[in-house]
């Protein structure tokens, strides 16, 4: 007897490639996605719609109004309350589908956590807007075998590929060094279009979808879009599988041996710049109290957002980690952080 909902998933189960077979498959599956804004919105809401059994959300960052044109699981509601966005995310599927769990996480991807966050599930499927993350997924996805689905939008255009350790070409392979900061356009400078962010999400739900019941992704190919002229086209990635690099051939991961990463980092279509945490935690009913002494002050058992400058606003996390918004500055981020935290 199929532990789901024979009526509700009727039209999917019909798809001959998915099936009832298919479906149960679907409902037994664990996935992380790692991101709840404009990719990881999107994914997150197929695979909930599609009833994946376990959804784990992780996110470091709070909505935005800027966010609100492309970024589908927030309202005007999320931004006003300051609930973090795998909180506010969380609850929306909840409404969704209320047959299925979501573990909402609030925490930057580090080193130090991201084996843990990506663990005992299926399939990752990035989200993120940023190299270091995406870099941390693959290490941890080539080291303990979990195939994990890549997707990147940037104004009109979006690219998505599907990695399966020992079979396909890992990320490493295709972008063997990260780029120089600011050598490549970001959504802050170059905008992104909703539509783009909706395509990209949702080839990378289907890519996860095929993952999870067992049909073979691994052709090797990623898919390349430009919704403005209107080009699809794939890149066969094979002859990179063929050779390798030092992270699937070799075991070398130095993003998680803490060789590389954990600098300041803005974030991509913000005026803003997430500061690493300098030691533990924070008591966060502590800092509210002594940041109403310096400007207006929203706080929940996740954050504690003031505004503590003329247009600086400073964010910060229970894990201790912070977000300044109002400038892209590092150096002046961690002077804020310093300023108001004493860290």
């Amino acid at each position: 007897m199929p532990a789901y909902d024979t009526d509700r998933y009727s039209r999917q189960t019909r798809f001959a490639p998915l099936g009832p077979d298919g479906q149960q498959r679907l409902s037994a599956a664990r996935v992380a996605v790692l991101g709840c804004g404009a990719l990881g919105g999107v994914v997150a809401m197929a695979l909930a719609r599609a009833g994946v059994g376990f959804l784990r959300l992780i996110d470091r960052d709070i909505p935005e109004r800027s966010n609100l044109p492309r970024q589908v699981l927030f309202e005007e509601a999320d931004v006003d309350a300051g609930l973090p966005k795998a909180v506010a995310a969380a609850e929306c599927l909840a409404r969704i589908n209320s047959s299925i769990a979501v573990e909402p996480v609030v925490a930057d991807l580090t080193a130090a956590n991201a084996t843990d966050l990506l663990s005992g599930v299926d399939v990752i499927v990035d989200g993120t807007d940023n190299f270091e993350a995406r870099f941390l997924i693959n290490e941890v996805a080539c080291r303990h075998v979990i195939p994990w689905v890549h997707g990147g939008a940037l104004g009109a255009e979006g690219r998505v590929l599907s990695i399966i350790p020992g079979k396909t070409a890992c990320l490493r392979c295709l972008i063997p060094e990260p780029p120089a900061p600011g050598s490549l356009p970001t959504c802050e400078t170059a905008g992104i279009i909703g539509p783009a962010a909706l395509v990209v999400g949702a080839v990378e739900a289907a890519e996860a979808m095929k993952l999870l019941v067992g049909f073979d992704s691994s052709n090797g190919r990623m898919l390349v879009c430009d919704l403005w002229h209107s080009v699809w086209r794939t890149v066969d990635l094979s002859p990179l599988a063929a050779t390798g690099c030092p992270t699937c051939r070799s075991a070398d991961y130095p993003w998680l041996d803490g060789r590389l990463g954990g600098r300041p980092t803005p974030l991509c279509g913000r005026d803003a710049v997430q500061v690493p945490a300098a030691g533990g935690g924070v008591d966060l009913r502590v800092l509210a109290e002594r940041l109403a002494s310096v400007g207006a002050v929203v706080a929940n058992r996740w954050i504690v957002r003031a505004d503590v400058e003329d247009g600086i606003q400073l964010s910060v996390f229970a894990d201790g980690r912070a977000i300044v918004s109002g400038t892209r500055d590092e150096a002046k981020a961690r002077g804020i952080v310093s300023r108001y935290l004493g860290a």
